[in-house]
């Protein structure tokens, strides 16, 4: 692999992505719904020049919330707030083509896009749970498979809304009286097995023509959607091979369907648990791993795994008679990563709740700056990654030490960028903007 800059989002949660983090005396456990607590983060990322902050969301209330601060605010609203306090910093939100519907979701992203000078980005899920489910009406969760064919046209929808409009068809012509070209907007009137849509959309075309692409899912449908679709891709990998893999894997698929597979970003997650000396990384992640309760860890662990918690003595590796993959419904690949990472290792149910604790399945990696700087140039090098999803164990503590300890290191190894050298997410990512399909088409 070519020693290109590497791409760094800070993927934000709450009081960090250890479950136990709101338990320490410097977290505030009330943060989640605190827009001034994301304001303040975003500014740190920035003055770290990294890519992006990105949001995880999901339609249901996850989890106990007895287990760790829960409830969170609707992404795209948190965009704009952090939009008005920065000026590079990319902006990502998750949002599902499950339950939402194209035209909202297309101008909620566009609106994003306009409000922060061409800085959004979508990553895009199909929302496993029949939790969120029951939400929306439904009785059972669609069926993994059609809940992507729904998200393929989704896509196709949404794409043709943001391009519904010409770039140059407001005019804002004083003189004339004349503020846009009719002939330069256009519906779509789309008409498929799951949606149709009028248009155009009623937002203009947006700085980035239409926000950055993102995709975070795994399994063989999800790697199928983000080789047709994706610009950068969230996956969770626990080894160097597995994450070699994946890249590989994902990038060949783009290749075959006609893409540049270098215009895909392979962005794999690591939760970096820092101090100044091993010793001082250490005692922090053990202190965080003392404060899990392990019972509600091992209800939620249970759900995944679709068992009973009686079925999971503590002191116990897993049993042997658990679904398989093609058994789930959903968050197949999470569920294999799971599965594998406790049986390759042999950990009891304890030990496993210890490793997901920190990052629900994404690598954790204890150690100095050095060492995290290492594990990353080393992914980088072995072409396993183009860049990482930053998921500090501890908010905001951890992400202030990967960018002023951990950050400076890759730059010194020439891995990094020391300043922006453009205004939208696109130009981060190094991604072109997308031109529009019909206005090509009237050209021609």
């Amino acid at each position: 692999m070519s020693r290109k800059h590497l791409h760094l989002n800070a993927f934000l949660m709450s009081t960090g992505h250890h479950e136990a983090s709101w338990r320490l005396p410097e977290s505030d456990p009330y943060a989640t719904t605190d827009v001034r607590h994301y304001q303040e983060l975003a500014r740190i990322a920035e003055r770290g020049k990294l890519d992006s902050v990105f949001f995880a969301d999901s339609p249901q209330l996850w989890g106990d919330i007895g287990r760790r601060p829960s409830g969170s605010l609707e992404p795209t609203v948190v965009l704009t707030a952090i939009a008005a306090v920065t000026t590079r910093i990319g902006l990502i939100a998750t949002a599902s083509t499950t339950y939402n519907e194209p035209y909202n979701l297309a101008r909620r992203f566009a609106s994003v896009d306009h409000v922060s000078g061409g800085r959004a980005g979508w990553n895009i899920v199909t929302t496993a749970g029949i939790e969120a489910a029951r939400n929306f009406n439904l009785d059972e969760l669609p069926a993994h498979r059609a809940r992507y064919e729904r998200a393929d046209e989704f896509l196709e929808v949404s794409r043709k809304l943001w391009d519904s409009w010409d770039d140059d068809a407001a005019l804002g012509d004083k003189a004339s009286g004349v503020w846009g070209d009719n002939d330069r907007v256009r519906p779509i009137d789309h008409r498929g097995p799951h949606f149709r849509v009028a248009g155009p959309l009623n937002v203009p075309r947006s700085p980035q023509g239409y926000p950055v692409l993102v995709q975070a899912g795994s399994s063989e449908d999800g790697r199928d959607f983000a080789a047709r679709h994706a610009e950068a891709v969230f996956t969770a990998q626990q080894t160097l091979d597995d994450a070699r893999a994946f890249y590989a894997d994902v990038k060949l698929r783009a290749a075959r369907l006609g893409r540049d597979p270098d215009s895909v970003r392979i962005l794999p997650g690591i939760v970096p648990v820092l101090g100044d000396t091993e010793a001082e990384a250490a005692a922090l992640e053990a202190e965080l791993d003392r404060l899990i309760v392990p019972e509600y860890a091992r209800d939620q662990l249970a759900k995944t795994l679709r068992v009973a918690p009686g079925d999971l003595p503590l002191d116990a590796e897993l049993p042997a008679d658990l679904p398989s993959e093609d058994e789930i419904e959903g968050a197949k690949s999470r569920y294999t990563l799971i599965v594998e990472l406790a049986r390759r290792e042999r950990l009891t149910v304890r030990q496993l709740i210890g490793r997901l604790g920190g990052g629900r399945g994404h690598r954790t990696f204890t150690g100095t700056p050095v060492q995290v700087a290492d594990a990353i140039e080393e992914w980088s090098a072995a072409g396993a990654a183009d860049g990482f999803n930053i998921m500090p164990a501890v908010l905001p503590s951890g992400l202030t030490s990967f960018v002023d300890k951990v950050v400076p290191i890759l730059r010194e190894r020439g891995l990094f960028r020391h300043d922006y050298e453009g205004t939208t997410l696109r130009e981060h990512y190094g991604l072109a903007r997308p031109a529009n399909r019909y206005a090509k088409a009237v050209a021609a």
